[in-house]
């Protein structure tokens, strides 16, 4: 079944005005943009500008400060994470890819780290078991599945936390760095992957100072400057007023 007009019409992520510090220290400076159904996006900017505090609030890993962030019409803050479904199907519904592969790994076995999540969702065992199969085939990995993941180069962890989250088949991917530290080939199989995920209706958030691989991806650019504000006014007219309606 097709999204209606009114689904359509109100983008499926909203930052409205968020600001958030670590102490003393402000990383995210009076921030709004919308990302749609379907889209690609990218996340722009120097190193320390924001990206990767931006992409932890989406994900409700972080909470702003001051402003407000919706994902699908709710509410992302401390009452959501308080509300352990709630919680739970905002985690399910919007992977997060981390830029160090390290600190996302935590199984004995590469099998295991995917099929932690669709477990975690409660699924047969017969399709947490074609989900796993199917998330390492498509990453070339299915030969690594026994390995513990610590044994493994960095190419192949990123792999193993993308085949990880994919498992999941959550309408949103947010990836930080996504092709950092993967050789030539493996970023393009990462490439032509997120853009066969956003053709099948899903949505996608990427970081990256990489602007061939934002043409590639075929990404709508957001940029944050160096003081933590928004260089590129990237909210849509709807979406402000969306926003402003409520």
């Amino acid at each position: 079944m097709g999204l209606t007009e009114a689904e359509n019409a109100v983008p499926l992520i909203e930052f409205s005005h968020v600001s958030f510090a670590y102490g003393d220290a402000t990383v995210v400076d009076d921030v709004s943009f919308a990302v749609n159904r379907g889209e690609i996006v990218a996340l722009l900017g120097p190193n320390g500008c924001g990206k990767t505090t931006l992409m932890r609030i989406m994900n409700g890993l972080e909470f702003a400060d001051s402003g407000t962030v919706m994902f699908e019409g709710e509410r992302v803050d401390r009452a959501l994470a308080k509300d352990e479904l709630a919680a739970k199907r905002l985690h399910q519904r919007m992977g997060y890819v981390f830029q160090n592969a390290d600190d996302q790994l935590f199984c004995p076995s590469v099998e295991e780290e995917a099929a932690f999540g669709p477990a975690q969702m409660g699924l047969p065992e017969e399709e947490v078991d074609r989900r796993v199969a199917d998330a390492l085939a498509l990453f070339n990995i299915s030969d690594l599945a026994p390995l513990a993941p610590y044994r493994l180069s960095g190419g192949q962890k990123k792999r193993v936390t993308l085949a990880a989250i994919v498992s999941m088949n959550p309408d949103v991917l947010v990836l930080d760095e996504p092709t950092n530290g993967l050789d030539e080939d493996s970023a393009d199989a990462v490439t032509a992957f997120l853009v066969s995920y956003a053709k099948a209706g899903k949505t996608v958030v990427v970081s990256t100072h990489h602007r061939d691989f934002v043409e590639q991806l075929g990404a709508r650019p957001i940029r944050i400057g160096k003081d933590h504000r928004l260089v590129s006014d990237a909210v849509p007219e709807s979406a402000v007023g969306n926003v402003a309606a409520r």
